[in-house]
């Protein structure tokens, strides 16, 4: 049996192996320099957000809003997670953690902290559930 023969290709030469029409992956055709432009190379501070941190936009986007900065305050008119705003931007959390420091740092957002339910439920609730079920 022979190895597969592999041929190089430049990049802007298709491959006749590889499907043109086909999905791209996850992480294919990504342009790392993007992503270090929208982030930039702050060394600085950076928020205490974490992926559950509620953003709420305070602000219509200025005129000087960076296009993902944009996109950030019109999709906070209502409250999102951190997470979420970094899966509907496609963005990696990292990066999206420096665009929301600076939206802080502006006063164009606002970061909540979720809602922390209870660790232990209320006493009388749990018993009027048990009476409740006990009557049916």
């Amino acid at each position: 049996m022979t190895p597969p023969q592999r041929q190089r290709r430049s990049p802007g030469q298709p491959s006749a192996s590889l499907p043109a029409s086909g999905p791209a992956k996850e992480g294919e055709n990504r342009n790392p320099e993007r992503l270090f432009v929208i982030g930039g190379d702050e060394a600085g501070e950076r928020a205490d957000i974490d992926l559950v941190t509620l953003i709420v936009a305070r602000a219509e986007p200025p005129v000087s809003a960076t296009p993902e900065q944009a996109a950030v305050l019109r999709l906070c008119v209502a409250p999102l997670s951190a997470a979420e705003l970094s899966a509907y931007l496609s963005l990696p959390f990292s990066v999206l953690t420096v665009l929301l420091t600076d939206l802080l740092a502006k006063e164009l957002v606002q970061a909540r902290a979720p809602i922390v339910r209870q660790k232990v439920a209320d006493r009388n609730l749990l018993e009027a559930v048990m009476h409740g079920l006990q009557k049916l």
